[in-house]
């Protein structure tokens, strides 16, 4: 048997969190198995899928890396085969019109939670013996009245559900539209599922899919559903959690790889290990292991576990994202690898990566006054004369012999280090924090740096005399 997965999200908003974990968990479930990965875009509620959220998901999963087999399936397309297979299960007598209007299902809910019942269809029109003429009407599945249904699941272990409990599915709207359980039913046999990785909050709806499994004599697939993602206070994940489509993580400049790594780790564990590359997870990923209580969202965790990836990447593999987060011209810069390189240990997010290189190509027009302040005292201007007279001589120009005269002119004058460094790094970033100064000023090249001192002496100067 070839392991074959689904993703079956639906195109009405953007893909969350939840939905990539899922999305993850499923991938990793068919490639640890050389298996195939289907993508399906469940579309078939017309109203509320748009292209956009379509493009919305599709850009997630890229970015993810989560490769789908063969083309995208729309659900929409394949409305024919699901109303075959309610014709078949009309001529069967596993399916029968139902004529009750909307006011009659109200009226009907309301006596029964009258009755300290549970609001359910009653199956009145399962043995019309005559059918209204010319009134509208939904076809719905007769639902087995006795015995059980038993869901053996990968994840949560055997689940029975009275049939009792269960009452006649809606098939067929009225408009003739297959609804969420009949399509998905269908699909999932044409597509040949063997394994529907889904969240726990689907589990109600499996019992009834498996009625439906048999009663069109389908191959059942095994079903594993992963518990929901909560915030850190244990209620359900929301936007106030961090609950935000999985490409806005992208802009905020976080790593695919330390996204997957962190939503494998929602629920699924090997042993105390926390971090596992993409062929790691791999090799190691089953469902069993996936555990059964509800996983808990950590925002501290995903920074850790971003810093780490961002750290240990080669610079060369940071650099389409970074130049795009710059969105300024680089070629007067230096060599975009070596700023990601000088960087990449103090940052934590590729944004905040960006940002600090941006200095490199764009030469400051206004400083920080706070840093200016307390760095910029009557004995600094003396030094910073001394040390771009003595700059202009250097040769050759490297950091390491910017670092060296730096250090022998604060010594001649006998002050530290940072008394004319801090000044410099000023003048040349506009702010206080940068990579090492030597580190800094090698990058930026001595007709750069001299340009960016004497522009910034002669600004803070004016300043002052204001």
């Amino acid at each position: 048997m070839t392991v074959r997965t689904r993703f079956a999200p639906s195109p009405t908003g953007m893909l969350h969190i939840g939905g990539a974990r899922t999305a993850l968990f499923s991938w990793l479930y068919a490639r640890h198995h050389g298996g195939e990965f289907v993508l399906r875009i469940e579309d078939t509620d017309r109203e509320r899928s748009t292209d956009e959220a379509t493009e919305v998901i599709l850009d997630g999963l890229r970015w993810l890396g989560l490769d789908w087999d063969g083309e995208p399936i729309f659900q929409a397309t394949r409305q024919g085969e699901h109303v075959k297979a309610v014709e078949k299960l009309l001529q069967s007598g596993q399916a029968y019109r139902c004529y009750c209007s909307r006011e009659e299902l109200d009226d009907m809910r309301e006596s029964q939670r009258s009755a300290g019942k549970k609001p359910m269809y009653d199956g009145r029109c399962r043995h019309l013996s005559e059918a209204p003429a010319d009134k509208p009407f939904v076809i719905r599945f007769r639902s087995p009245d006795e015995g059980e249904t038993i869901v053996n699941d990968l994840v949560l272990g055997p689940v029975s559900f009275p049939n009792t409990e269960l009452d006649d599915l809606i098939l067929l709207r009225t408009d003739g539209t297959p609804t969420y359980n009949l399509a998905v039913v269908i699909d999932d046999a044409d597509m040949k599922i063997t394994h529907v990785v889904r969240g726990s909050d689907h589990l109600n709806n499996t019992p009834r899919q498996i009625q439906l499994y048999h009663a069109l004599d389908l191959p059942i697939p095994q079903f594993a559903h992963i518990p929901l993602i909560h915030g850190p206070d244990g209620a359900k994940m929301s936007k106030r959690h961090g609950s935000v489509a999985i490409t806005e993580y992208r802009e905020q400049g976080y790593l695919p790889d330390a996204v997957n790594n962190y939503l494998a780790r929602l629920g699924w564990s090997h042993g105390d290990e926390e971090i596992f590359s993409r062929q790691q997870m791999i090799e190691l990923f089953e469902l069993e292991q996936v555990g059964k209580a509800a996983a808990r969202f950590d925002q501290q965790k995903l920074d850790w576990l971003n810093g780490h990836y961002l750290h240990h990447a080669e610079p060369s593999s940071l650099i389409d994202e970074v130049r795009r987060f710059l969105n300024t011209d680089l070629s007067a810069g230096p060599e975009l690898s070596a700023v990601i390189s000088s960087l990449q240990e103090r940052s934590k997010n590729l944004l905040e990566l960006a940002e600090g290189a941006r200095f490199f190509y764009v030469a400051p027009n206004d400083y920080d006054q706070k840093a200016v302040k307390k760095n910029f005292k009557e004995g600094t201007w003396p030094l910073l004369e001394r040390f771009m007279v003595e700059l202009e001589a250097l040769q050759p120009y490297s950091g390491e012999a910017v670092h060296t005269l730096i250090k022998v002119i604060c010594e001649a004058e006998g002050v530290n280090m940072g008394k004319l460094a801090q000044p410099i790094r000023i003048l040349v970033a506009g702010v206080p924090i940068s990579p090492p100064i030597d580190l800094t000023l090698g990058l930026l090249g001595k007709e750069q740096t001299l340009s960016r001192l004497k522009a910034g002496i002669a600004t803070l100067q004016a300043q002052q005399s204001a």
